[in-house]
């Protein structure tokens, strides 16, 4: 079976967006975009009021994937589309699809720079669940966000989508790299003609806080040791992808903060999300989960063993 982009939607205006991400993603990729919207069994609007017609709520979910599916025809016509509707609580619904997909693809709510960045209780289920690469994208997103100098204006006055893309950011931890995350990441910089940014933080060292002598001479080996730990994480991926520019970032600090100070201004951030099976059940990483709420960029979280 075809591997397809596929993207939930639900009607919001971060859902739209959503479906606008998927579709540039079906393109870069070169694979069928499927649009689907999971209907609850007794949705939960009609629970709270029950006067409500659940027929009509079928309907009007029928037309919103009919309509979605036709704006993406219109503005992108080379790109396979189908539609589906599926019955069962939302997230598990959405877990199953991102089993037959390459990527599954979510509207998540921006607050703004200052506020943070809030993701909605299924799409967090979604993403700690999915063991398929989910993108989580902002209400607003627009295809010019993704590149550099969105400011400039074409000749019908909107942001350009013309000029080359901002960089693809990925979270590393070089202590446990996986070559699903770094293969996912490497492949969305090189379909974008992007630089790859590569980012791995390192905690201080415990005497900093009391200012020993030598703290300086210490701080500077650890940097010099975790510099050459990130470059021997990716020289093979660099022989593998030469097309891509690779920017290695290596800072000391916390490192969900480092990496959302180095994502301000990418195309794409990268994340990994470690598959775990005990009976803590499903988990999101503090990393990954401020990338979730605090990267204004459409966020991708990999799932790895």
């Amino acid at each position: 079976m075809s591997r397809t982009v596929t993207v939930g939607i639900d009607g919001s205006p971060e859902s739209r967006a959503a479906v606008e991400w998927a579709a540039r993603e079906a393109l870069l990729r070169g694979l069928p975009l499927k649009i689907v919207y999971a209907c609850e069994p007794t949705p939960r609007f009609v629970a709270r009021t029950p006067l409500l017609d659940t027929e009509a709520y079928r309907q009007w979910a029928e037309q919103l994937t009919h309509e979605s599916a036709q704006g993406v025809r219109l503005c992108h016509p080379g790109i396979e589309v189908t539609t589906g509707q599926l019955t069962g609580t939302v997230a598990d619904i959405l877990c199953e699809a991102a089993g037959f997909a390459e990527l599954l693809v979510l509207g998540s709510r921006g607050l703004g720079e200052f506020e943070g960045f809030m993701v909605g209780s299924v799409s967090l289920a979604v993403v700690a669940r999915a063991e398929r690469p989910v993108v989580l994208v902002r209400a607003g997103e627009q295809a010019a966000d993704e590149h550099r100098d969105e400011h400039r204006t074409g000749p019908v006055g909107v942001p350009s989508a013309a000029t080359p893309y901002r960089p693809v950011v990925l979270g590393l931890d070089t202590e446990h790299p996986d070559d699903t995350l770094l293969a996912f990441a490497f492949d969305a910089a090189a379909r974008r003609e992007a630089p790859l940014r590569a980012v791995a933080a390192w905690p201080e060292p415990p005497t900093s806080r009391y200012r020993f002598s030598g703290d300086a001479d210490l701080h500077d080996l650890l940097e010099r040791e975790h510099a050459a730990a990130l470059t021997d994480v990716l020289r093979p991926w660099r022989q593998k992808f030469q097309g891509v520019e690779v920017i290695e970032v290596s800072r000391c600090g916390s490192a969900g903060q480092v990496l959302v100070d180095a994502a301000r201004d990418a195309s794409l951030a990268v994340v990994g999300r470690r598959i775990r099976t005990g009976s803590f059940g499903p988990h999101i990483g503090h990393v990954t989960h401020a990338a979730l709420h605090h990267i204004t960029a459409p966020v991708a979280v990999v799932a790895h063993g």
